[in-house]
């Protein structure tokens, strides 16, 4: 991976769910695979996370969401990013989220979502598998 362009990610905890653990372990599984990643931190709105990764050039939107708000926080940030011209970054993320949820939400366009107890090497492997297939520059 010496030559090639490193995957920039942004980890991001949108809505008032308190509990990043899940994120803050992701989000060092990304580094420790090369990945660059920023960490938006707790309470994020929509809006926040979509200018984040504008600015930070990302290729990758991991959103953690146990707040049960999923439907509507995965759906928005996918919105702001197509109405900005960024629907080339991946929106992917977990969460407690239901299979008949993750099912819709895959519809809209939202990238694999992982459950808990996923492993980390998944996620890792899921997004390079699609950077690989989308990064042509």
């Amino acid at each position: 991976m010496s030559d090639e362009r490193k995957i920039r990610v942004l980890v991001a905890k949108p809505g008032l769910d308190g509990h990043d653990r899940g994120a803050k372990v992701i989000a060092s599984a990304f580094r420790d695979a090369g990945f660059e990643v920023v960490y938006t931190g707790l309470h994020q709105t929509p809006e926040m996370i979509v200018n984040a990764a504008i600015q930070e050039d990302v290729d990758v939107v991991a959103m953690s969401v146990l707040s049960g708000a999923h439907m509507t926080l995965f759906p928005r940030v996918k919105a702001l990013l197509d109405e900005l011209g960024a629907d080339h970054i991946l929106l992917t993320g977990g969460g407690i989220i239901p299979e008949n949820d993750v099912a819709d939400l895959e519809l809209e366009g939202i990238g694999r979502l992982f459950g808990p107890g996923t492993s980390t090497s998944d996620a890792i492997a899921y997004v390079k598998e699609w950077f690989s297939t989308t990064d042509d520059a």
